[in-house]
């Protein structure tokens, strides 16, 4: 049986995820994955400037400084980007470290005595989110990061359905958006607002590298798996949910860090998406490749024994065991391509002697003709 912690802790990683994993989508569509990477190490100097004009670390200006530290990171990159002097990956690895390292500097100097440690600042720990209640007139209403993580969703979810086709148009298609009357410009800062909120929130639960986990591998995933944007979304938030709560019980069994697994997990679904994807994962890559080498091989076939259809001197040409001297392929090779072309209906192999079919002879006809 599970304690009320163990199923809080779940349920906040479950909705950190999917609110981590809507976004992420078009960040990932746009080609812009190492933007959460930059948000979200980012906001953490905005979070102790912020710290050190209010002393107090429940206080809302911290997120309204890490918001709004996230959108001046996008700036940042968008300028060096329009520079034309750097790409836009060297902007984003120009821009985060300085402002991350910033926040780190301030930290160490100046809050060394406060509770703002740089390792729950990458890594989190979602064991204490049960500790962090929420109180409502005297009633103990639950983990406070699961309120203000639900709350970020709820805006996410409705960003999203409202500017659906906004989002959509300009994500493949930002010609197309400015000629229909759409700012490219307005959404992309609007997406960025809303990706730096979601980091923001998810932040101090369970940490930077998890945030980016949970932004990329999950969106990534589902890519892998459908073209359909609708889709898309949904299946990223389930792989997002998937990854929190086997990366939760892994933890637990293994004794070891929740955000680490839950990013772990992540990344193993990601893995096993990329291998097994029944369009373009690796194997149905390899199925593809070996049938279009067999048939390549068929094609060859046919195109010879079509060269050699109707002459009785050179009947000894469409033999397999001729086809190595012909063709050039190795005997046991040349004898799997008949095999090939025999389950095809492609070709008919009396005592050696090789004979194609209707169907063979078009395949040789269209091989000519292409």
């Amino acid at each position: 049986m599970m304690n009320s912690a163990q199923i809080e802790i779940q349920l906040v990683a479950a909705v950190v995820a999917v609110a981590c994993a809507l976004p992420g989508v078009f960040l990932v569509l746009r080609r812009m994955a190492l933007m959460s990477d930059a948000i979200s190490h980012s906001i953490l100097l905005g979070i102790v400037l912020a710290f050190f004009l209010t002393s107090d670390l429940t206080s809302p200006l911290l997120i309204v400084a890490a918001a709004l530290t996230g959108l001046f990171t996008v700036f940042l990159v968008e300028i060096l980007n329009r520079s034309r002097l750097v790409r836009e990956d060297t902007a984003i690895g120009l821009v985060f470290p300085v402002l991350f390292s910033a926040g780190v500097i301030l930290i160490s100097r100046y809050a060394g005595n406060v509770h703002l440690d740089t390792d729950a600042v990458l890594l989190g720990e979602l064991a204490f989110a049960p500790f962090d209640r929420l109180l409502l007139f005297g009633h103990d209403l639950g983990p406070r990061s699961l309120y203000l993580m639900g709350g970020i969703l709820i805006f996410d979810l409705a960003f999203i359905v409202v500017f659906y086709k906004e989002l959509k148009i300009a994500t493949f298609d930002a010609s197309l958006a400015a000629v229909l009357g759409f700012s490219p410009v307005l959404i992309h800062y609007a997406l960025m607002g809303f990706v730096s909120l979601t980091a923001v929130g998810a932040f101090d639960a369970v940490g930077s590298i998890l945030v980016v986990a949970l932004m990329i591998a999950p969106p990534s995933a589902a890519y892998l798996l459908t073209d359909r944007l609708s889709l898309l979304l949904v299946l990223s938030a389930s792989i997002g949910v998937a990854s929190a709560i086997t990366g939760y019980w892994a933890a637990h069994f293994l004794d070891v860090s929740i955000a680490g697994s839950m990013a772990t997990a992540a990344g193993g679904i990601f893995c096993a998406v990329l291998i097994l994807a029944p369009g373009r994962g690796l194997m149905a890559k390899a199925r593809r490749r070996s049938r279009q080498r067999w048939e390549f091989a068929l094609q060859m076939l046919a195109v010879h024994l079509a060269h050699h259809e109707g002459r009785p001197e050179e009947a000894r040409e469409n033999r397999t065991d001729h086809l190595h001297e012909h063709i050039r392929w190795d005997p046991a090779f040349a004898r799997r391509v008949v095999r090939y072309g025999e389950r095809k209906q492609a070709v008919v192999s009396r005592s050696g002697d090789l004979e194609l079919t209707d169907r063979g002879r078009e395949i040789a006809g269209s091989a000519v003709t292409t």
